[in-house]
């Protein structure tokens, strides 16, 4: 066979651990045709060659935990992701009311806990710039929400309103509701947020899926797929558009659990299973949210926040899920063949997390389906082995993995020195033996890989971001690039299934990332300035820079 496409001229990283090396490339019918040094004998006058000129060609990135709908909502709504500050919080958002004066409701998010007292922000603040119009703005990690008056008011809010099993209503010094709603406390005014248009949501997917290929991503898992909040159910969106072609990418489907009710679900997700089914996407995961955050106390811990003055209080956070009931739903998941995807940010909920997988493999024996845990913020020393010996993968979001100002501001008085210590443990997890795949939470955070892959390696945020801080978070537990790289492409691609996928080797799919540098040639302070040239899905080019 001869080569359709020859990349020449720089170095080919394969989606191992290995550095890169310099190679060739060679496709055809969409597929890896061979990597080698000397491919020159696969030409034809037909073949276009792709002049890499010192650049390196790679797997395309996988992003095993990502919610790109509401991403790409978020990018045409008021967007706060490029700001730091409460003063630039409130001049975008009154810019945005003024520019949009007929929306019904100013939507958006993107703004930092940080920014603002105790990382709550008031309503009076919003209603300066928003007038008696309703706005409701997401934090950076969609936990929580800044809620206008008007929208408190379309909500029924008031002093009276108890705060709901699975969330808080933060209150001034009278009981009122100050203007900001944790966990699910969203939900009682997302009820009343009108529901997008399927037009508008197809937007989103697209705009968001133009987004991901722009950072040479060509698969990701969506983090949450089903009725969530105001969220419809974005599965028959993402099955219309792999039916017309327009879904270019791989995607994975994670279905919701609801929390709030039991096991009868299971049935209904194998139902729903068979019907999101087509090569471009399906519905192969089920995603149960287990807890919260630290910053607002709902993420499950072992032994209490602690108050300003050291001591313990009597706040340990959430588990949404019973823990009893918790082994059941994992060892029924388990058995009808899904992947269990669990947001575990607490050391309890971790420990819940994987009490259940043990359960699920005691029941079902141990070659079932991979479980993985997404964020794996705090984990105590005593399970960190566990993870290998149950055969669960580290759902990494590395970006988070520094001490920057809303860790070290809001998280490390509540948790304490020690339990401070424990975030993001990834070294010691790879050291036992733990399988590794890399996602980006976004819209939480960018989806560039880079920037997490900087924060891997360095444990640190780049020099130049406003939020730098050179002393590293746990220096030990960083992971070297190759380790972090095979994570973000072959990790991935292997924990969602996408066979043939996620390493350059002959018959691997060319599903593919061009970036301007070998990063394992440069400084590791340099690892976050690689940018993508262009991204190809089987073969085929849909990103050029």
């Amino acid at each position: 066979m001869t080569a359709q496409i020859l990349f020449t001229g720089g170095w080919v990283y394969d989606g191992t651990t290995a550095p890169a090396r310099r190679a060739q490339l060679a496709v055809a019918d969409g597929r890896v045709l061979a990597v080698g040094e000397d491919l020159d004998g696969l030409l034809t006058p037909a073949t276009r060659v792709v002049d890499l000129a010192g650049a390196m060609v790679m797997p395309g990135f996988v992003d095993a935990h990502a919610h790109p709908v509401e991403g790409g909502l978020e990018m045409a709504r008021c967007d706060l992701s490029a700001a730091g500050t409460r003063e630039e919080y409130l001049a975008i958002i009154a810019a945005y009311a003024a520019a949009h004066p007929n929306e019904p409701w100013i939507l958006g998010g993107g703004w930092q806990v940080a920014a603002f007292p105790g990382g709550t922000p008031l309503a009076s603040e919003l209603d300066a710039v928003v007038g008696d119009r309703p706005a409701v703005l997401s934090n950076r990690d969609h936990h929580g929400v800044w809620a206008s008056t008007a929208a408190l008011r379309l909500a029924g809010i008031d002093a009276s309103t108890p705060d709901p099993h699975d969330g808080r209503i933060e209150r001034d010094e009278h009981g009122a509701p100050s203007g900001m709603l944790h966990e699910g406390a969203r939900d009682l005014v997302a009820a009343h947020i009108p529901a997008d248009s399927a037009a508008t949501e197809r937007a989103g997917l697209l705009r968001g899926q133009q987004h991901l290929l722009s950072y040479g991503i060509t698969g990701w898992q969506d983090a949450i797929v089903g009725k969530h909040a105001n969220h419809t159910d974005t599965g028959p969106l993402y099955l219309d558009a792999a039916r017309s072609g327009d879904l270019v990418a791989r995607v994975v489907a994670a279905l919701w659990w609801d929390h709030d009710r039991g096991l009868e679900q299971v049935s209904e997700l194998v139902e729903r299973r068979a019907a999101l089914a087509h090569p471009r996407f399906r519905a192969s995961s089920i995603k149960i949210m287990q807890d919260g955050i630290p910053e607002n106390l709902s993420a499950g811990m072992l032994e209490p926040y602690l108050l300003p003055d050291g001591t313990p209080s009597d706040r340990s956070g959430l588990s949404l899920v019973p823990p009893g009931l918790f082994g059941q739903v994992a060892t029924a998941l388990d058995r009808e063949g899904f992947c269990v995807h669990v947001h575990t940010i607490g050391d309890r909920a971790v420990r819940e997390g994987l009490d259940a997988i043990a359960g699920a493999r005691a029941a079902n024996g141990p070659g079932g389906p991979r479980h993985t845990f997404a964020h794996v913020q705090v984990v105590h020393p005593d399970d960190v082995p566990r993870f290998a010996a149950l055969g669960v993968v580290v759902n990494m979001q590395a970006l988070w993995a520094s001490n920057e100002p809303q860790n070290l501001a809001l998280n490390l008085p509540l948790l304490g020195a020690q339990r401070y210590g424990w975030q993001y443990p990834f070294g010691s997890l790879w050291a036992t033996g733990a399988q590794f795949a890399a996602g980006s939470d976004w819209p939480v955070t960018t989806p560039d890989p880079w920037a997490a892959l900087h924060v891997a390696v360095n444990r640190t945020l780049p020099r130049e971001s406003p939020d730098y801080n050179p002393e590293p978070l746990v220096r030990e537990e960083a992971l070297t690039l190759g380790q972090a790289l095979h994570a973000y492409t072959a990790g991935s691609a292997g924990l969602h299934g996408f066979e043939a996928t996620g390493l350059l080797e002959a018959g691997a799919a060319a599903d593919l990332a061009v970036v301007d540098r070998n990063p394992f040639a440069a400084d590791v302070e340099e690892i976050h300035a690689v940018r993508t040239l262009s991204t190809w899905v089987d073969g085929r080019e849909v990103f050029t820079a």
